[in-house]
């Protein structure tokens, strides 16, 4: 199992930047593909990024596409999204998550961390 702390949200002014990291327990981190997702106030969680085990393989929402950039550092056990160009649509609580190995499927979750955007 994992365990998932975000942190690293707060307000920024429409344009800003921000960078949310990831932290996670465990000494298997660098076996998980990890993803970053959102939930804006009356909406479903939506998918944003992932990255693979080894830091390829990301794939990115369109609507993040050119803005945002996920890394991840498995010395650190740590993934990090890279936010800039920020937009008032932006903000949402941000979700760090890992899959399963086996499964493949989003098993573990963090508990979010809040980003607003103001215009």
């Amino acid at each position: 199992q994992v365990q998932l702390v975000e942190s690293g949200g707060g307000l920024v002014q429409a344009g800003g930047s921000l960078r949310l990291s990831c932290a996670a327990s465990g000494r298997t981190f660098s076996t998980y593909s990890m993803g970053w997702f959102r939930q804006a106030p009356g909406k479903e969680r939506e998918f944003v990024v992932s990255i693979g085990w080894s830091g390829g393989g990301t794939n990115y929402a369109d609507s993040v596409k050119g803005r945002f950039n996920i890394s991840r550092d498995n010395a650190k056990n740590t993934v990090y999204l890279q936010m800039n160009s920020l937009k008032p649509e932006d903000t949402a609580i941000y979700y760090c998550a890992a899959t399963d190995p086996t499964t493949f499927r989003y098993a573990y979750w963090g508990q979010g961390t809040q980003v607003t955007v103001s215009s």
